[in-house]
């Protein structure tokens, strides 16, 4: 996955300051764009991000865009790793890449990683991340150079048609659930108030956290970034969170310990510091576990079309959770509680 040598010979020429050999150790890998932890001959640490190999949907992985939104975000206080260079020369490594600073923190992405962090810590962790997620809807998009990122307006209607389309595209059986909740999705649209930057997976597994003060280190993984509606970023929340003491939704999320607020909570949270309606919530969860659905059955597809190799990546737990979502999708939008 890293042509060594010439990715090498392309640091040298184009990061300043850094020197060889590199040592290149992958930090997540498999199901979506590939990160590793990169140390050059001093000792110095940067990240490289590159896109997955294998069967791979034409309109996702884009490293030069991935690229231009940190390093547009970055101009704001929304805490983001440094961007210090992209490649789109693919005789370097075969596909593009780009590489950025290496900051310090953890990515809570399992309830064991929180449970060093006392009630107290979990609970101003969970206020830094509605914070930042609220300073990220507040950016002025035009004036950070992303004006011409998407189409501002139509936000789900131009979601539904992006995802209906790569579910055709990547799904390998069908679900008839599928098409029952893109529907009902068509037939509730709420209307869009405004258009700002959306992440279109933020949660505490796509950020860096310090967990001796809660502090949120840095927002990760922009592949999914696009203008439009901001309630769709919290509405994401939801279909990860867990309530203290209820049965954890995702087995990926910190959530559910002592000290995490309820996602009622979180939502408020959210509605009181960013001003906006946040009462039609429930549709937002319920449109973003379906547009999960949809990720997690093109993880499935790149695994039956080999790109995980000859690791041991069980599909079984992936396609149980795909159904799962539309489930929660289904019944969220037929009137039931999240």
């Amino acid at each position: 996955m890293i042509e060594i040598n010439r990715v090498s010979q392309w640091l040298e020429s184009h990061i300043e300051g850094l020197r060889g050999p590199f040592e290149f150790n992958m930090i997540t890998g498999g199901r979506s764009n590939i990160t590793y932890r990169v140390v050059d001959a001093a000792g110095t640490q940067v990240v490289l991000r590159r896109p997955p190999t294998g069967h791979v949907l034409a309109t996702a992985h884009d490293m030069a865009r991935e690229y231009r939104i940190i390093s547009a975000v970055g101009k704001t206080e929304v805490p983001v790793p440094k961007t210090l260079g992209v490649c789109t020369d693919l005789e370097v490594n075969g596909s593009p890449f780009y590489v950025m600073s290496y900051v310090e923190g953890e990515v809570l992405d399992s309830q064991l990683k929180a449970s060093v962090m006392t009630p107290e810590l979990r609970r101003t962790a969970s206020e830094n991340l509605i914070d930042v997620m609220v300073a990220l809807h507040s950016v002025n998009i035009d004036e950070v150079g992303l004006g011409d990122l998407a189409r501002r307006d139509g936000y789900i209607e131009r979601q539904i048609k992006r995802w209906s389309a790569q579910w055709e595209n990547s799904k390998q059986r069908e679900l008839p659930e599928m098409d029952e909740v893109e529907r009902l999705l068509r037939e509730g649209t709420p209307v869009q108030h405004g258009a700002t930057i959306a992440h279109g997976d933020y949660r505490f597994g796509n950020c860096l956290t310090n967990t001796a003060t809660g502090e949120i280190r840095a927002v990760l993984d922009w592949e999914l970034c696009t203008l439009g509606d901001p309630l769709a970023d919290i509405g994401y929340l939801g279909v990860y969170w867990s309530d203290p003491g209820a049965l954890a939704r995702k087995e990926n999320d910190p959530s559910g310990l002592e000290g995490f607020p309820t996602y009622k909570e979180m939502v408020a949270m959210y509605g009181q510091k960013s001003g906006r309606d946040v009462s039609n919530i429930d549709y937002y969860v319920a449109f973003s576990s379906w547009r999960l659905a949809v990720i997690s059955e093109g993880v499935y597809a790149r695994y039956v079309h080999g790109a995980m190799g000859k690791s041991d990546f069980d599909p079984a737990p992936l396609q149980r959770s795909v159904e799962m979502m539309v489930e929660s999708a289904l019944h969220a939008l037929q009137g039931g509680k999240k």
